[in-house]
């Protein structure tokens, strides 16, 4: 990533309301460690910025004109080069909205109604290369899951993973930090931070986000368990 500490976290924003961009906007642009590098009111035009400009983290509003946000996501991390991590910014508090955004490949999940200091930790925690995943998003997406009904066959890639790297992806899945896997595996936390790093790249995901979706949909862990 282009993350380098001495630059600065470079942040796109697609919104189809120029208010919402310019508040966006004032908020990153005072933060000394952020800036806004390009703005887009479409879909499509937000896949094209994002591909010229390469920034770290786009914030991607869901409806908008052309292309929505959830279409826009996962045409930019359907490139395998692309580098860039997708914020999904909503003003709708809807399961499916969630659901698809992270299937796309967001690394985030935050609604407009959050206080703004959320929205900058956001952009700095997904930058650093980590997700927004707290217990109530996991809890979401495993109801998801449960109304669908069982996970699909089992992946050939799932063989790929150690047995200590698939109880690792377990715990992932039921929404655990590394220092709470570390406890229930009787590990250290380098030693889990080393097996999570081990299975996002076997499994090819790019983050703990996918990684609980894989899970559930692969059928390593069910709702309930």
């Amino acid at each position: 990533m282009s993350t380098e500490s001495e630059g600065l976290v470079r942040v796109l924003l697609a919104d189809d309301q120029a208010m919402i961009r310019a508040g966006f906007k004032l908020l990153i642009d005072n933060q000394p460690d952020l800036e806004v590098v390009g703005e887009a009111e479409t879909g499509s035009e937000a896949v094209k910025l994002i591909t010229e400009l390469k920034p770290d983290v786009a914030l991607m509003d869901v409806q908008m004109p052309d292309m929505d946000g959830i279409a826009a996501t996962e045409a930019i991390t359907s490139v395998g080069e692309s580098t860039t991590r997708i914020i999904i910014v909503t003003t709708f508090q809807r399961d499916d909205y969630l659901f698809d955004a992270l299937r796309a490949g967001a690394s985030g999940f935050l609604l407009k109604t959050a206080p703004p200091e959320d929205l900058v930790d956001a952009v700095r925690i997904v930058a650093g290369g980590d997700s927004l995943l707290d217990p109530s998003v996991t809890g979401q997406v495993i109801g998801r899951f449960a109304q669908a009904g069982p996970g699909v066959a089992r992946s050939e890639r799932l063989d790929e993973l150690t047995e200590r790297e698939r109880e690792v992806l377990e715990q992932i899945a039921k929404g655990l930090s590394n220092a709470e896997i570390a406890e229930a595996l009787f590990v250290s936390e380098t030693t889990v931070k080393t097996h999570v790093s081990n299975v996002l790249s076997k499994l090819a995901l790019r983050d703990r986000v996918q990684a609980v979706v894989f899970a559930y949909e692969h059928g390593l862990v069910k709702p309930g368990e």
